[in-house]
């Protein structure tokens, strides 16, 4: 049986408590204690230099968007019959709900058991697109906005 799922980006209450039994002082008052913490794990901290270095993406507000994925969901999954195609000959079902809100509750109550989720992007809702998609921009405006030609034109960087 497929070991149950969960987020690498999920720090519960569970995963605290969990946590405080197996290095106890590295907590004061229900707090972590970053330095002890640092120190408990010792060597199998990379060394500081390799921590500043590394792959990933990074945005701003990536943080906000780790901790609204850690809440528990607060819906419910309801069937939708007639929805989907061809629902009397299938095993599939057809969700209408926000992403996460709705990934989470698979994750939870359908933990391997779902063999693929499709998601339809929010650009094809046919509802407004609440963010900037128009990129459109002429080469040299791009440039100069983001600091590789002068304002003569001249180039500034050597990978243009």
């Amino acid at each position: 049986m497929p070991e149950k799922l969960r987020p690498s980006f999920t720090f519960t209450e569970d995963r605290l408590r969990e946590l405080q039994a197996v290095v106890p002082e590295a907590f004061a008052d229900g707090k972590i204690n970053w330095d002890t913490l640092r120190e408990a794990l010792g060597e199998y901290l990379e060394d500081a230099e390799a921590c500043e270095e590394h792959f990933g993406l990074f945005w701003p507000g990536k943080r906000e968007s780790r901790r609204l994925a850690a809440l528990p969901s607060k819906g419910t999954l309801v069937p939708a019959p007639g929805e989907g195609v061809n629902e009397e000959n299938t095993r599939n079902i057809f969700i209408e709900a926000d992403n996460l809100e709705a990934l989470k509750l698979l994750q939870k109550s359908y933990a391997g058991r779902v063999k693929m989720i499709y998601i339809d992007p929010p650009y094809n809702t046919g509802n407004d697109f609440i963010y900037e998609d128009d990129y459109s921009e002429p080469l040299e405006a791009y440039l100069r906005r983001t600091g590789q030609v002068d304002e003569e034109g001249r180039r500034l960087t050597t990978n243009t």
